[in-house]
């Protein structure tokens, strides 16, 4: 590898999500008040402004928003290229910035995606998707 990729800065707010995903579970906030879903991790609603938020387990589910092929990458990612980096709608209703694993000819706006965990090493696991 030509380095080592850099890590997340796991505070209090994020805390839940990056749990979560080393056990396999793709967490992500719920407003208690308007009942919308939240993604990435913060203190109040985007929504409503309502600092009642809890966590939830996704459903993992999802359908691709937008994608794009990194044919170049520099530092810690050169040797990882081409791979693809998408936006994923959840069936939640949140949109993550993600990695497309599989076959890229099959990649396509609107196909439907699940997601799969990728244990990069004993303290850092991050969610991927695959086409179902």
């Amino acid at each position: 590898m030509a380095g080592q990729i850099p890590k997340p800065v796991v505070d209090s707010d994020s805390k839940p999500y990056w749990d979560g995903l080393n056990n396999h579970e793709l967490m992500i906030q719920h407003c208690d008040d308007c009942s919308k879903h939240i993604f990435y991790p913060r203190l109040l609603c985007p929504h409503c402004f309502s600092d009642q938020i809890s966590w939830t387990q996704a459903s993992g589910q999802g359908k691709i928003y937008s994608y794009t092929v990194v044919h170049r990458a520099f530092g810690p990612f050169a040797d990882q290229a081409p791979y693809v980096v998408a936006i994923v709608e959840l069936a939640e209703g949140v949109r993550m910035m993600t990695r497309i694993t599989g076959n890229r000819e099959d990649i396509a706006i609107g196909k439907p995606v699940t997601v799969t965990f990728e244990k990069v090493d004993d303290d850092l696991t991050l969610p991927y998707f695959k086409l179902v």
